[in-house]
């Protein structure tokens, strides 16, 4: 019976990650298009409404975070957050003018920034102790984005309206509200506080190193989420192209999620995430020399390699440099730079090169970062191998 319910359990967290990724990828990848289309704004004011939402996390994440250590209901924390995000959704094509549709943005962040890391929390506790793998979890996430923007593609093209992505952002966060009741209800105990958390991480120079290189890798992968878009229309494409090229893309992250585990038990999650990241800068760089669109679908599939693998690989190797009373504090505080503080950072100055330069001359700057991050990999690496910590490599 304890069998039977641990699965129907492992099912339902599957289904509010596609749920959930689907609304994600309903409003995400369009979002560029909607605001330049819809509501007339500049590439640069575009960067700022669509920062908002990174931003807002850096210093909301660590909010919800508190209010979960000190409520213990994480579970009923993350159903505020879910049905507050799809209401706020429904009421957003309304807005008009740069300065209400910042201020809205922020709002919608205020709650949605909070659906993640409070998923994950209760996820990865679960998946500890059931024996289970955290990647065949979140590759439902990857299925569910890939599935949405092939759908809203279609869908804003056939019917010549944008607004269709809040709308179905909404409702597949509501969908996703229907399967937390059968969520575990706690996640990770904390040990210690976020502050001493801090204090202890701080003197982690391993830990550190790391966080810079994902803010310097994952960044622009966040960012390319919301210009892809706007990429695939400067090449030609249309929005059924949009869909059809991140059904591709994000599509192609499951396969690879769902055997992350044993390529890293295979050569090490260092030499994962060098490989994930070499891929990512490799493609950036391709889009800046402006490929055909054919080629550029062609070569969407990559994304398996640089998001399917790195994602799992990156979030191990966290908690394995993390000391064990402070993994909680280190999870989010990996989230917070990577999700958050990459996210907004090259998401704004994303905005500004496209209006200055050009989108390919974004794609040329992105290559350039991720490199810089692969190097600090490959010196955590060296560091590692040096303090004959074997584990990690």
């Amino acid at each position: 019976m304890a069998a039977s319910s641990t699965e129907k359990t492992y099912r339902f967290i599957q289904m509010f990650y596609f749920f959930t990724f689907f609304g994600f990828g309903s409003l995400f990848p369009l979002l560029s298009v909607f605001l330049e289309e819809e509501k007339g704004l500049s590439h640069t004011q575009i960067g700022m409404v669509i920062a908002a939402l990174p931003l807002v996390t850096i210093f909301i994440q660590p909010v919800w975070g508190m209010l979960s250590d000190y409520t213990r209901r994480p579970k009923r924390l993350l159903m505020v957050a879910s049905v507050i995000a799809a209401l706020l959704g429904f009421f957003y094509p309304e807005l008009s003018f740069f300065p209400l549709l910042f201020v809205g943005m922020i709002t919608i962040a205020l709650f949605q920034s909070g659906i993640v890391p409070l998923s994950d929390s209760l996820s990865l506790n679960f998946v500890q102790k059931a024996g289970k793998e955290y990647g065949n979890i979140r590759l439902w996430g990857a299925i569910g984005f890939a599935v949405s923007v092939f759908v809203l593609g279609r869908v804003t093209e056939s019917t010549g309206s944008l607004n269709w992505i809040f709308y179905f952002f909404s409702i597949s966060l509501l969908f996703g509200l229907l399967t937390l009741f059968q969520f575990p209800k706690r996640a990770d105990a904390v040990t210690v506080s976020f502050r001493d958390g801090l204090k202890v991480l701080i003197r982690q120079r391993m830990f550190l190193l790391f966080l810079v290189s994902n803010f310097l890798v994952f960044g622009p992968v966040l960012a390319n989420n919301y210009y892809f878009g706007t990429f695939i229309l400067s090449v030609g494409g249309t929005l059924s192209g949009v869909g059809i090229a991140f059904l591709l893309a994000a599509g192609s992250e499951a396969p690879f999620m769902k055997f992350a585990q044993q390529v890293i038990n295979r050569i090490g999650v260092l030499n994962v995430l060098i490989v994930s990241s070499i891929v990512s800068g490799s493609r950036w760089l391709f889009y800046f020399f402006e490929p055909s669109s054919l080629l550029v679908y062609a070569t969407t599939i990559v994304q398996g390699v640089s998001v399917g693998l790195y994602i799992p690989a990156a979030l191990l190797l966290v908690r394995e440099l993390a000391p064990d009373n402070v993994r909680a504090t280190a999870v989010g505080l990996y989230s917070a730079v990577g999700n958050g503080l990459g996210n907004a950072f090259f998401t704004f100055i994303g905005g500004v090169l496209i209006d200055v330069w050009s989108v390919n001359g974004m794609y040329g700057f992105f290559s350039a970062m991720t490199f810089l991050g692969v190097i600090l990999v490959i010196v955590v690496r060296k560091w590692t191998n040096k303090a004959g910590q074997e584990r990690y490599t």
